[in-house]
């Protein structure tokens, strides 16, 4: 495999091509969401619920735009951090990657309660106690250990749990074509639901979707962010949205009773395969969140490794390992971070805090648009979003709707987060001098 140094990079290897960061952003997109998403949708809107996977996918392909663009004016890693401190500063920079690094940290930690979970189905102790403790602590060393031996060590694995990831996904929909009949889909005599409903029903879906944004991070370790990491995002988008489409359309036929069902996807493998078939999508499940949170501490750990190199936390962070050419440190601090919180910390609390979060980084980081494309624009490597300003201001107006439906605790545990990061960016300022 063919590398690169650069002198910014600090000892990072160019070794990703646009495949590594399409793994990365499918990972992070396809989690635990897709294995409960469909009985809400279906409850909500019955036939209709496969179109409002494709309304999300459009939704989101408008924020992909603008990420694309921004993605390929910077080659050095960090992602958001990158893009809001040129547009608005030091503080605002630190600000973008701190809120990105407690989203990917509190998604990390959630997804790890949901395999203990899953993990449960087979050997009930898995969900509490000592067990329950070590089992995470087996699951974040692991990932840590590998993630420290190198790039490519830590993209195998990735790329072995998407192969086993889409099994389950693929399976269903392969065996569940032959269900499908023409009560599977919409008619002319089919009610078209209220427009809350579709709303409401697209809110819900969308969280299937989001994740993808941890694969602009590396670009530091991306051999041609400029090419790479837009073809990856769109290619990862494209790949998820025909998954998730053909999922609901077969889980629809066959599983009636799919809108009151807890399990969704466990029940549509169970009447295709029959009692194996349950135990097959738990298998999937755990495999699914594994892949996932793997690829949450890749991304992860190359946060606190920029915000170092940038000033905003200590050096240690940034400390390049002399073998394996990895943030060692920041990957150490991470899995001591994430196992707190797994162990401590509830799912939906977890969740609900990482999707806000998420959210204000869209908006943030389209709100640096401006700025940067009057600065960068020119490039001739640069990708531009079609449209004009029509898609960035579309794309941010979807984010401020999604914002509106977060609880209030989401809302004041955020805000205590950043709090926190203020002060932790200030006391470290402070020590370095003027």
């Amino acid at each position: 495999m063919r590398t690169s140094r650069t002198s910014e990079d600090e000892g990072l290897v160019r070794q990703l091509g646009a495949w590594g960061i399409w793994l990365l952003a499918v990972n992070s997109m396809i989690g635990a969401g897709i294995f409960g998403v469909p009985a809400g949708a279906a409850a909500l809107l019955g036939v209709w619920s496969p179109l409002v996977f494709i309304a999300c996918a459009l939704l989101l392909f408008a924020v992909m735009l603008c990420f694309a663009e921004l993605a390929s004016y910077f080659r050095n890693t960090g992602g958001p951090i990158l893009y809001m401190q040129e547009a608005f500063g030091p503080l605002a920079g630190f600000q973008a990657g701190w809120a990105f690094y407690i989203a990917r940290v509190t998604a990390f930690a959630a997804n790890l309660n949901l395999v203990v979970a899953a993990i449960g189905f087979f050997w009930g102790p898995a969900t509490g106690g000592l067990t329950r403790v070590i089992l995470i602590g087996a699951v974040v060393a692991g990932l840590a250990w590998v993630n420290v031996l190198g790039v490519r060590q830590a993209m195998r694995s990735i790329g072995v749990l998407t192969v086993l990831k889409f099994l389950p996904l693929v399976a269903l929909v392969v065996f569940g074509l032959g269900a499908l009949h023409g009560e599977a889909f919409p008619s002319s005599a089919t009610p078209i639901p209220a427009t809350v409903d579709f709303a409401t029903a697209a809110l819900l879906v969308i969280y299937a979707f989001v994740g993808w944004e941890a694969a602009v991070v590396p670009a530091g370790e991306t051999r041609k962010p400029s090419r790479d990491v837009p073809r990856a995002l769109f290619w990862a988008l494209g790949v998820v949205t025909v998954l998730y489409v053909a999922i609901q359309s077969v889980s629809l036929a066959v599983l009636p009773g799919l809108a009151e069902s807890e399990r969704p996807l466990v029940e549509v493998g169970e009447v295709l395969f029959g009692p194996w078939g349950a135990l097959f999508i738990t298998l999937g499940i755990i495999v699914s969140v594994g892949g996932n949170v793997a690829g949450t501490m890749f991304t992860a750990s190359r946060l606190t490794y920029s915000l170092a190199r940038e000033g905003g936390l200590p050096a240690w962070f940034s400390s390049v390992h002399l073998r394996f050419h990895t943030p060692a440190n920041s990957v150490v601090f991470l899995a001591v971070l994430v196992f707190a919180l797994a162990v401590y910390g509830e799912f939906f609390w977890l969740a609900a805090m990482s999707a806000l979060v998420r959210v204000l980084i869209y908006m943030g980081c389209i709100a640096a648009m401006p700025r940067l494309r009057m600065r960068h624009g020119h490039n001739e490597d640069a990708f531009r979003t079609p449209g004009g300003w029509t898609v960035p201001v579309a794309a941010f107006c979807v984010c401020a709707i999604l914002l509106t439906q977060v609880s209030a605790q989401s809302v004041i545990s955020t805000l205590g987060a950043l709090v926190v990061g203020s002060l932790l960016y200030a006391g470290v300022r402070f020590r370095a001098g003027p």
